[in-house]
């Protein structure tokens, strides 16, 4: 199996099953699922194994202590930095994603800290709604969409 080249990463995520549901996203196209704390559930939860099922010890995962943390390891180009929010001015579908892209998600109460996103509102994407009842989608859902809308030449769709 290769080394996984896009990688998903969640900021503060809140609720571990969605964490876990991500995982097991990760897992399926081989992507790195990346963490940065602080979480609002520990990795040692059972919500979190249940929700990957048993794919949860496949997952290619790093964590960091915070944004700072990550962005000083990584050093990530901009141009591969994509945030997803609900009020992203871009689609989801607009952009052609690098292959080493870094697929950004906030937590779910509260979505991506305003530190994050300074000064890179043209890389904010959002994923279409049809009704206006809706205020926002489960994370996992999301992350899913966008995951593979990103991959869609990789996968040959």
């Amino acid at each position: 199996m290769s080394e996984p080249c896009l990688k998903l990463v969640l900021v503060t995520p809140e609720i571990p099953y969605n964490t876990g549901a991500i995982g097991r996203t990760c897992v399926a196209l081989n992507l790195e699922l990346i963490l940065i704390k602080p979480y609002g559930f520990s990795l040692d939860e059972k919500a979190v194994r249940r929700a990957g099922t048993d794919y949860w010890k496949h997952v290619h995962l790093t964590e960091f202590d915070s944004w700072q943390s990550f962005v000083n390891d990584r050093q990530p180009p901009r141009g591969s930095l994509y945030f997803f929010e609900e009020h992203g001015a871009q689609s989801v579908y607009e952009p052609d994603y690098q292959d080493n892209a870094y697929l950004v998600f906030g937590c779910e109460s509260a979505g991506l800290p305003a530190a994050v996103l300074d000064g890179m509102d043209d890389r904010v994407f959002h994923l279409p709604m049809r009704n206006p009842l809706v205020r926002s989608l489960n994370l996992a859902n999301v992350a899913t969409a966008v995951v593979y809308q990103a991959m869609r030449n990789q996968l040959g769709v």
